[in-house]
């Protein structure tokens, strides 16, 4: 059976199976705290509490555990595992080799009609930077990301970085962002978006490379 559902950044999909679309769910659970860290999963609770069968729950706990949210003890059943500080650490440090390279590609393959999106989705940026509006901001960003990962026309690294995208976003959940915070990461998107203009991949590297690392002085001052 095929179901609607939205990922983690909130875009639709269609035809989704049972097993994916519960996998989503339990997914943004753990990472929002829903689901606690060392909190036992059982088939059974999972069947009452979701209202599905438990095809889709196997199916979706063998997902959970090969991205590491879930552990299976033996003897014991499957516990919910959160994020250490060094997970955070190291997904970091892989997010910005691979957001890096992805910009890299992006420059060099983009076609007119994804410049085109990144242009409008820039635009955006600088409205509701001007509005003030964070939500709005936080949003746009995700996307501007998302249509880099998409130009880069390699799907590995697509469905990498969108996974890691997806970390970044509950891992951040609780930040604070101050008075100045919308004007900065504008700016940092700004010289990412010249290097597509200017089809410089040498200035897109480095520009996406600065935002990485300051992104992550931000996660880690908060």
């Amino acid at each position: 059976m095929a179901v609607v559902t939205k990922n983690l950044n909130g875009v639709t999909s269609k035809n989704v199976s049972l097993s994916t679309d519960l996998f989503v769910r339990l997914k943004e659970d753990i990472l929002s705290g829903a689901l606690r860290n060392g909190e036992k999963l059982t088939e059974k609770d999972l069947c009452d509490k979701y209202e599905v069968s438990r095809t889709p729950v196997r199916e979706a706990l063998v997902q959970l555990q090969s991205e590491g949210l879930i552990e299976n003890v033996p003897n014991r059943g499957a516990f919910v595992t959160s994020l250490s500080d060094r997970d955070i650490d190291d997904m970091y440090t892989l997010r910005k080799a691979y957001e890096v390279q992805a910009t890299r590609w992006a420059i060099e393959r983009i076609t007119e009609d994804e410049m085109d999106e990144l242009e409008e989705n820039f635009e955006f940026m600088e409205f509701y930077t001007m509005k003030k509006d964070i939500s709005k901001m936080l949003n746009i960003n995700l996307n501007f990301h998302q249509m880099i990962y998409k130009a880069s026309h390699n799907r590995m690294l697509m469905h990498l970085l969108s996974s890691y995208q997806i970390y970044v976003k509950y891992s951040n959940r609780n930040v604070k962002h101050d008075e100045h915070y919308l004007d900065v990461v504008l700016e940092e998107h700004r010289r990412i978006y010249d290097a597509f203009v200017q089809k410089d991949v040498k200035a897109g590297a480095e520009a996406m490379a600065d935002h990485m690392d300051k992104s992550y002085s931000r996660h880690m001052n908060a």
